[in-house]
């Protein structure tokens, strides 16, 4: 492993200073190099997952890394995150905002060239996406996720550059700010990412207050979230088993509860 690094690298030094650590679902160790310190990421699984059930593909682990590599640099070319270091709350529900906010603004720049005189639709200037997914599978977890171009019709949504994966073990801080990583990227509904923030806590109110100052809540955002999370739930249960079993049938019976409301004329 470690003559492998050294190749790849192009360093003479290699010196693990941190213990290595393994999450929950690839191992992780730090070192020195020549170059500076890295961080190195090994999954040893040949077969992860299937990704789609009636089809029976099977995601590789090296697919896996190509995912989160492409999402590390979507998410990088913004120039509105820092990708690969724990958390100014309000700074990084701020640069979250700006971030899901991001492709609009590109769409809004491109209709605003096509209406001008002597400047076309193409150029070096980036393009606004105008679909949902992404442009290589991604993994939430070490489970593929399914693209899906539309979720709810007659509700319009732009899509988003989504993290993918927002919960407080991706996160981090150092003395110039907050750092996202480990993401599982693709263009879907902001609120989406919101969903697995508020699942397991970590994130404190100035991160919603400063996000929710750039993206208002809009109506029926409570109820969405249920949807989103319920997402998350079942991915979690297909993950790490029957300790989701409960919580997954829980969410069930508050989205009936929600729609039963919704019928009635109520909406958050």
């Amino acid at each position: 492993m470690e003559q492998l690094l050294r190749a790849e690298l192009h360093t003479k030094t290699l010196r693990a200073f941190r213990s290595s650590g393994a999450g929950f679902i690839s191992e992780g160790c730090a070192y020195d190099t020549d170059s500076g310190p890295v961080f190195v990421k090994v999954n040893r699984r040949t077969q992860v997952c299937r990704a789609d059930s009636i089809h029976g593909i099977w995601m590789q682990a090296r697919q896996m890394f190509e995912g989160e590599m492409a999402s590390l640099e979507a998410l990088h070319s913004t120039g509105l995150v820092r990708v690969p270091k724990p958390m100014k709350a309000s700074k990084l529900g701020d640069q979250m905002a700006d971030l899901h906010l991001y492709n609009q603004k590109l769409r809004e720049k491109s209709k605003a060239r096509e209406n001008t005189v002597g400047c076309g639709a193409e150029g070096a200037e980036p393009q606004g996406v105008t679909k949902f997914g992404f442009n290589t599978v991604t993994c939430c977890g070490f489970i593929p996720q399914v693209k899906i171009p539309d979720l709810f019709s007659g509700i319009e949504i732009v899509p988003s550059l989504l993290h993918g994966d927002l919960w407080c073990g991706n996160v981090a801080e150092d003395d110039q700010g907050p750092i996202i990583y480990d993401p599982a990227s693709f263009y879907g509904h902001s609120e989406f990412e919101l969903a697995i923030a508020l699942m397991f806590g970590g994130f404190p109110r100035p991160f919603f207050t400063a996000y929710h100052r750039k993206i208002p809540k809009a109506p029926g955002f409570d109820k969405r979230l249920l949807l989103y999370q319920l997402f998350n739930y079942l991915n979690h249960w297909n993950h790490f088993g029957r300790e989701y079993r409960s919580p997954s049938l829980g969410m069930m019976r508050k989205l009936l509860r929600a729609a039963m409301g919704g019928q009635h004329g109520s909406d958050s």
